[in-house]
C-alpha cells in the first residue's frame, strides 16, 4: 500500500494557487488512476483504488494547511502505513517554479503545513515530494505569495507539467521504489 498526501487548502477561492501544489497533484494522479478523490473521513478526502495490484490511498487535508497533521495522524493511524509508504507532496518556495525534489526523510524548513504534520505524527522520517513555486518577487510577503494564482499562460503551463511529473514520481515510487523514484524527480529539468 501507497498512501499519497497532496497538502492543501480547501475552499474555491484556494484552487490552483502556489500554496495548493499538493492539491493539484492529487487530482492529477486520481485522474491517471481512475481513483476518485471524493470521500470524506478523517478531515480528509479520501479516494482508494489499486495500480497494478497494490492498494494507492490519496488524501487531501480539508483542515486547512496549518492543521494539515490533524488529518495526516488520523490516516496514519488508520491505514497503518509504514513510514516509507507514505508520501507527502506539497509545495517549496525554495524550488524554481515547476521543479521537483524527492527526498526519504528531513525537516519541515519553513512549511507550516509539514510542520503541523510532522508535529502531529511525531517523526519525520517519511518521503516527501516538493514542487517548486519559486520565491516571492520583492515587495511581496511570503503568505500572500503562496497564496496567489500563477499569473501567466507560462507559469500554468509549467506547472501543469511539474504536476505531470510529480503524478508519475509518485507511481514509479510505488511501483519501482524510492531509489528509481528519487531519479526519476531528481534529474535535471530544464530551464
Amino acid at each position: 500500500m501507497l498512501i499519497v498526501v497532496g497538502l492543501g487548502n480547501p475552499g474555491r477561492e484556494y484552487a490552483r494557487s502556489r500554496h495548493n501544489v499538493g492539491f493539484d497533484v492529487l487530482d492529477v494522479l486520481g485522474e491517471k488512476t481512475g481513483i476518485a478523490v471524493s470521500r470524506l473521513a478523517m478531515h480528509g478526502q479520501i479516494g482508494e483504488g489499486f495500480v497494478g495490484g497494490e492498494k494507492l490511498v490519496l488524501v487531501k487535508p480539508q483542515t486547512y494547511m496549518n492543521l494539515s497533521g490533524q488529518c495526516v495522524a488520523e490516516i496514519a493511524a488508520w491505514y497503518k502505513p509504514p513510514r516509507e509508504r507514505l508520501l507527502l507532496v506539497y509545495d517549496d518556495i525554495d524550488l524554481p517554479l515547476g521543479k521537483l525534489r524527492l527526498r526519504a526523510g528531513g525537516s519541515a524548513g519553513t512549511h507550516n503545513g509539514m510542520r503541523s504534520v510532522i508535529g502531529q505524527l511525531g517523526y519525520q522520517d517519511f518521503p516527501r515530494l516538493r514542487v517548486g513555486v519559486g520565491k516571492p518577487p520583492q515587495g511581496w510577503e511570503l503568505a500572500d505569495w503562496v497564496l496567489s494564482h500563477y499569473q501567466t499562460a507560462q507559469e500554468r503551463q509549467t506547472q501543469f507539467d511539474a504536476f505531470l511529473r510529480a503524478a508519475d514520481v509518485a507511481l514509479d515510487y510505488m511501483k519501482n521504489g524510492l531509489d528509481s523514484a528519487m531519479r526519476l524527480a531528481n534529474a535535471p529539468q530544464g530551464d
